[in-house]
Parts: C-alpha cells; sequence; structure tokens
C-alpha cells in the first residue's frame, strides 16, 4: 500500500475527499499524514478527526526557505510518505524538496491549465469571459502551476455564474477528480513519453 502526505494550508475540502475516498478499506493507497503551514487550517481538523497524523509546522521566522522545506521532507520522510498531494497549499516548492520526491509531488488546480495560473484562478475565468474552465491535476515543478498536466475535466461558466457559483461547480469535479488520479498515481498507471504524462484507465 502507498501512502500519501497531503500538504495544505486552508479548509482542505480537497483533502477531505482524498480521504473519503482513498482512506478506506481494500484501497491501494491511505492517507498517511497532513501538514500545514497555518495553524488555523481546518485541513488539520479533518486530518485528526479521520484518526491522521497531523502537524502544524510553520514556516514565518524558522529561517530560510531550504531549511523549512528540509523539515518537510524530514517529517514526510519519517511517516514513510510515497507520494505527496498538495490541497490548498499557498507555497510555491523549490528543488530541495521537490528532489526529495521526484515525479512524486500532485497538485491540483481549479482551471484548465495553462489557462488561469496562480491565486484566483475562477475569479479569473470570470473576468476573462470564458465559456470553459474546468481543474487540472498536475506534476508539481518549480515553476506557478507549470508541472506536467496530468488529467483535466471540464466545467462550463453558466450565464448568470458568480465567484460562489463557478467556484462550487469546479470544487465538486476536483473532489471526483484529485481521488481518481491519486488512486491511478498509486497504482503506477503513468506512463511518459518525453515531457508528457498520461493516466491509464481514467474517466469522470
Amino acid at each position: 500500500m502507498k501512502r500519501i502526505a497531503v500538504l495544505a494550508s486552508g479548509n482542505g475540502s480537497n483533502l477531505q475527499a482524498l480521504i473519503e475516498q482513498l482512506h478506506v478499506p481494500n484501497s491501494p493507497v491511505e492517507v498517511g499524514l497532513v501538514v500545514a503551514n497555518v495553524a488555523s487550517a481546518y485541513a488539520l481538523t479533518r486530518g485528526r478527526e479521520a484518526g491522521i497524523a497531523s502537524f502544524f509546522v510553520p514556516h514565518e521566522g524558522k529561517g530560510n526557505r531550504q531549511a523549512y522545506e528540509q523539515r518537510l521532507v524530514q517529517l514526510l520522510k519519517e511517516h514513510k510518505t510515497d507520494f505527496v498531494c498538495l490541497a490548498g497549499f499557498m507555497r510555491l516548492l523549490s528543488s530541495c524538496f521537490l528532489s526529495a520526491f521526484p515525479n512524486r509531488v500532485l497538485n491540483v488546480h481549479p482551471s484548465l491549465l495553462p489557462s488561469f495560473p496562480g491565486i484566483r484562478a475562477p475569479e479569473q475565468a470570470l473576468r476573462a469571459g470564458v465559456k470553459l474552465t474546468g481543474c487540472t491535476v498536475h506534476l508539481v515543478d518549480e515553476g506557478m502551476d507549470t508541472g506536467p498536466i496530468l488529467a483535466q475535466a471540464a466545467v462550463p461558466v453558466l450565464e448568470g455564474d458568480d465567484l460562489a457559483s463557478l467556484t462550487s461547480r469546479i470544487q465538486s469535479v476536483e473532489h471526483r477528480l484529485y481521488p481518481q488520479v491519486a488512486r491511478l498515481f498509486a497504482e503506477e498507471r503513468v506512463r511518459r513519453n518525453n515531457a508528457h504524462f498520461f493516466l491509464d484507465g481514467w474517466s469522470l
């Protein structure tokens, strides 16, 4: 069985989806660790209520970025982490962290990348007037949502949508897509063709 560490900064709704769909009997993968860099992050409560080891690891006032990431790597290795899922973790990761888990850090982003990277992606989509947006699960590199794409799902922008309604519909799709991709990733159903990665057996 593979073990996921989930890094979060806030509410952790995608963490909850991972717990509910993967942290179950006969699953090939379990959520073995939750880490938040914000003390008040509700993701920590979600992890503890599920009986998962959950830690607050602050970055303020604790030295440089490399030192912080080294602490994260040490904690994840102590908990025998096989790969990492970011769930609203509001920090870019450097090679210090990524080299410890090469091509084993996943993220879900609320747009069809490469469109609308960075923060407030649904707001960016509404402002641009697009008729279609969605969500993307991708491998993490040192850029801002620039890593290789593993899977995407489209969400229409409806007439009369506001930020709350569009965000809610995107999140509902994220909560189905992310656990499915994590499961396939744990089953090593990933193929690589040059810079592109493909998942076998996924559908939404």
